[in-house]
């Protein structure tokens, strides 16, 4: 079954002096039991992509546009705001960025994960806490009796994590969303996430779109990628293909600015120049700019994503 079925996505924002176009024409989808990684550096359209699946961008200043946005069949596009809210949790729940700001400081984590809870199935608060229970047992939470009187505060950031992963899962969805859900922990604590996130997926079947501008993550934790830069896709495919021979030269950039990379050096290597301006994007190939084999073409045309395996995509006229 396609779970996501995203085509020719546009997100702009209004603002006093023009447009923001945080998306331009992205296109992917994700079936069951799929694990995707979205990866780019920060402004690259990521989080806006999937805020946009799930409508949780005020429109206006949004404006939302695609030939296809459908998540587990339904029209999001179409869809009211009712129908919004049962498509959240049930069918797609969101592990956001920063727990600590995604979870209300003065009610309890139990609280919480019940009022999610109740909010699509007809339970009452005391089953619903016990729910709570299981699920922040699930997510390997030790004294989960204690923890749901817990406030937030009161949790280190791993166990924050777990909390939210344990919300996102309260209504068995279809699809999970995690936004860089590993951002600001410790290596330990890091791997132990991923590694929940991923026994979570293969007991579950559920799909998994995992957001990120870590590329070891991508590695340990998808099957497939999806590389944006400037609103854009630039390359898409199985992970494996992505790493041992990727063709756009973004996807090489990124990859090259991973720590021991490239033999023999000790310094890290960059990609020269500053992300595009997206109230203002270049014209041609977003990446033109920074791009290292850019040619006259390359700034006047803009690349379609054009299928060049299988499985695999790539938006550059030098490679396609």
């Amino acid at each position: 079954m396609r779970l996501v079925e995203i085509e020719d996505l546009h997100v702009s924002f209004s603002q006093h002096d023009g447009l923001v176009q945080a998306v331009r024409g992205v296109s992917f989808g994700l079936d069951t039991g799929e694990s995707l990684g979205i990866v780019g550096e920060s402004g690259s359209g990521k989080s806006v992509t999937c805020a946009a699946l799930l409508r949780l961008l005020r429109e206006p200043p949004a404006k939302i546009a695609a030939k296809t946005l459908s998540l587990g069949g339904h029209d999001v596009l179409a869809a009211n705001n009712q129908a919004i809210s049962s498509l959240r949790g049930r069918v797609a729940a969101m592990v956001f960025q920063d727990p600590m700001t995604s979870l209300d400081p003065v009610f309890t984590i139990g609280d919480q994960i019940a009022e999610t809870i109740q909010a699509h199935r007809k339970v009452s608060k005391k089953e619903a806490l016990g729910e709570a229970v299981a699920l922040l047992r699930r997510v390997e939470i030790k004294n989960p009796e204690a923890v749901v009187r817990f406030h937030p505060h009161q949790l280190s950031g791993g166990m924050l994590q777990r909390a939210m992963i344990a919300m996102a899962l309260s209504c068995q969805p279809d699809v999970l969303i995690a936004d860089e859900p590993t951002t600001a922990l410790d290596v330990t604590i890091q791997a132990q996430i991923l590694q929940l996130i991923k026994d979570i997926q293969a007991e579950t079947g559920m799909g998994l779109i995992m957001i990120t501008h870590d590329l070891g993550v991508v590695a340990e934790t998808v099957d497939r990628v999806v590389v944006m830069y400037g609103g854009k896709v630039m390359e898409t495919g199985p992970v494996e293909a992505i790493f041992e021979a990727p063709l756009h030269p973004y996807t090489k950039a990124l990859l090259n600015s991973m720590p021991g990379q490239v033999a023999g050096k000790r310094r890290l290597v960059e990609i020269p120049g500053a992300s595009p301006n997206p109230s203002n994007p270049p014209p041609g190939c977003p990446f033109h700019p920074r791009c290292p084999i850019a040619t006259i073409e390359c700034r006047q045309i803009v690349p379609p994503l054009e299928t060049v395996g299988a499985g695999r995509q790539v938006a550059c006229i030098k490679v396609a």
